[in-house]
C-alpha cells in the first residue's frame, strides 16, 4: 500500500494507476482487516464514485489538490445522507441532514471519503474500549488498545487501510492514538479548522486534525481544511500559509523541555532515555535545548476534566430520546422517556463525566471547582505563552507508556485519565501539538514523541517535524 499521497500522485501521473483502483485496493485492505474493528461503515458505493469523478477531473487538467488521498473521517464529524453516532447507542440510526465543513473542503479537492471510524463514545477515552460498538484493536497486536479517542482513525492509518485520516483532539484524541499507533498526528491550534458539522464533547477544547504516515501529508490536509468558516464564529481571520511550501527550515532552534515532564515517575524508562536521547542529539546538531521547570504538572489532569465535564454536561443534554436518536422503549411518559433513554444510551463513561461535569457546575459548587479550574486554565496559558516569547517549540514526551492490553486500565478511571497527562496542556492552552513516531520500545511497540508551538504556528511546527521525521529516516 502507499505510505503517502506523493507516491500516489507520482503513480497516477505515470498513469500506472487510477484512483479507482486506489480505492479499490483499500476497499480490499479494510476487508481483509475487518477484525481491527477500525471502520463503524465503509462507503464503498460513493466512495467509488467520488474516485471515478476524481479520475476525470485529472483526466481533465482539473485535479484538486488532495487528488488520489483516499480518507477516513472519524465517527463524530457529519456527512449529509450518511450514519453519524459518536460510536454511542444514544445517535442509533441518526442520519446526517448536512456535511462537516472540513469533509466539504476534503471532497472540494478531491479527496475520496471511504468511510466512518470507530471511537470512544462522545470521544471519551483513551484507549478506544468505550464506544457501544466495541473496541479497536491495535494492528500489531489485536489485543492491545490503540489509544483513543480517534483510535480507529489512527488504526485505519497504520494498518493501510487509507492513506490519511481525520480524527478530534479535546485533550490528546489525536496525538495519543497516533504514539500507540506510530502514526504522525496533528492537533492544530484552536480556532484555525472549523468545528462545524463535528459532534461537540467540550466545545472551547474540541478540534480536528490530521492522521497521516507522515508530515507533508498532514500539512497538505491542514491546508485544505483550515480557514475561516461562516459556520464557526470562534474561527480566526488569519491566512492560511501554504503549509505544504513551507516545509523547508534552516537555521537552529529554541527548544524548551520541562524537567518534571521527562522526570516523572510515571514515565516509562525507555521513553524517558529516547527524549534524553534526542536532547543530545538535537544539541549536538545546534539547536539550544533548555530545561526549565513547570510545577503545573499536576494541576492540568484536574483542571481539564473539571472543564471538559462541565462543558459535556451542557452539550450531551441535547440526547434526550425525544428528538431523534435512541428512544427507550420501557418509556411510558415524558419524564421516563427522558430518564431511561438517557440512562440505556449512554455508555458508562459517558454517564461518568455528564454526572461530574453537572455536579462541578451545579450551586454551591461552582466557585470551588469550575471557577477554579478556569483560573488554572488562565494560568497555565500565560506561563506557556512566557515559554513561547523566548524559545521556538517545547518538546515532551507523547505518552507515558506504549500500548497496553484491552481491559488493563478500563477498571479505574483515574488511571485511565492519567494516559492523557502529557497532552492536555495544548489544548488548556489552545496551541497546536504534533505527536511524531520518533520512538520504537524493546516490546516492539511505537511511542511518539510531542512537540508545541506558538499559537497559529503550524507552518514552524510542521517544517521542523519533518526536519525530525526526515533525519530518523536516513539514519
Amino acid at each position: 500500500m502507499y505510505s503517502s499521497l506523493a507516491e500516489v500522485q507520482a503513480d497516477l501521473t505515470a498513469g500506472k494507476t487510477t484512483i479507482e483502483s486506489v480505492t479499490q485496493q483499500y476497499l480490499a485492505r479494510i476487508e481483509e482487516r475487518k477484525s481491527l474493528n477500525a471502520f463503524l461503515e465503509v462507503f464503498s458505493d460513493d466512495a467509488l464514485d467520488m474516485a471515478k469523478k476524481a479520475d476525470e477531473n485529472r483526466k481533465h487538467g482539473k485535479a484538486g489538490k488532495l487528488s488520489g488521498m483516499v480518507i477516513g473521517i472519524k465517527d463524530n464529524l457529519c456527512f449529509k445522507g450518511h450514519k453519524v453516532s459518536a460510536s454511542s447507542k444514544i445517535l442509533e440510526g441518526f442520519e446526517s441532514i448536512y456535511t462537516a465543513t472540513v469533509v466539504e473542503r476534503l471532497i472540494a479537492e478531491d479527496a475520496v471519503i471511504i468511510g466512518r471510524l470507530n471511537c470512544d463514545e462522545f470521544a471519551m477515552g483513551s484507549s478506544n474500549e468505550n464506544s457501544a460498538y466495541g473496541s479497536v484493536k491495535h494492528h500489531l497486536n489485536e489485543n492491545l488498545v490503540p489509544g483513543g479517542s480517534s483510535g480507529g482513525s489512527a488504526v485505519a492509518v497504520a494498518a493501510g487501510l487509507c492513506l490519511a485520516t481525520l480524527g478530534t483532539d479535546t485533550g490528546g484524541s489525536i496525538r495519543q492514538p497516533a504514539s500507540f499507533c506510530g502514526v504522525v498526528g496533528l492537533k492544530p491550534s484552536y480556532g484555525r479548522v472549523s468545528r462545524w458539522g463535528c459532534i461537540a464533547y467540550a466545545s472551547s477544547f474540541d478540534q480536528i486534525g490530521p492522521l497521516a504516515n507522515n508530515v507533508q501529508d498532514c500539512a497538505a490536509i491542514l491546508e485544505v481544511i483550515a480557514g475561516p468558516d461562516a459556520y464557526d464564529a470562534t474561527l480566526s481571520q488569519r491566512e492560511v500559509p501554504q503549509y505544504t511550501k513551507e516545509l523547508e527550515t534552516s537555521g537552529k532552534k529554541k527548544i524548551a523541555y520541562f524537567k518534571e515532564y521527562i522526570e516523572n515517575e510515571g514515565l516509562d524508562p525507555e521513553i524517558r532515555n529516547r527524549m534524553k536521547e534526542l536532547i543530545e542529539e538535537l544539541k549536538s546538531e545546534g539547536h539550544e535545548l533548555t530545561e526549565l521547570t513547570f510545577p503545573y504538572l499536576d494541576y492540568v489532569i484536574p483542571a481539564y476534566y473539571i472543564l471538559t465535564t462541565a462543558e459535556a454536561s451542557s452539550n450531551l443534554s441535547r440526547y434526550d430520546g425525544i428528538h431523534f436518536g435512541y428512544r427507550s422503549k420501557q418509556a411510558t411518559d415524558l419524564e421516563s422517556t427522558y430518564k431511561l433513554s438517557r440512562s440505556e444510551g449512554f455508555g458508562k463513561e459517558v454517564k461518568r463525566r455528564i454526572m461530574l461535569g453537572t455536579f462541578v457546575l451545579s450551586s454551591g459548587y461552582y466557585d470551588a471547582y469550575y471557577s477554579k479550574a478556569q483560573k488554572v486554565r488562565r494560568m497555565l496559558r500565560d506561563e506557556t505563552a512566557e515559554i513561547f516569547k523566548s524559545h521556538d517549540f517545547i518538546l515532551l514526551p507523547g505518552t507515558p507508556g506504549t500500548a497496553f492490553p484491552i481491559g488493563e486500565k478500563s477498571s479505574d478511571p483515574i488511571v485511565m485519565y492519567l494516559e492523557d497527562i502529557y497532552t492536555v496542556q495544548a489544548n488548556l492552552c489552545g496551541i497546536p501539538a504534533i505527536s511524531l513516531p520518533l520512538g520504537k520500545h524493546s516490546n516492539g511497540l511505537p511511542f511518539g514523541v510531542q512537540l508545541m508551538s506558538k499559537n497559529f504556528d503550524e507552518a514552524n511546527l510542521l517544517a521542523f517535524s519533518s526536519q525530525m521525521m526526515e533525519k530518523v529516516i536516513q539514519e
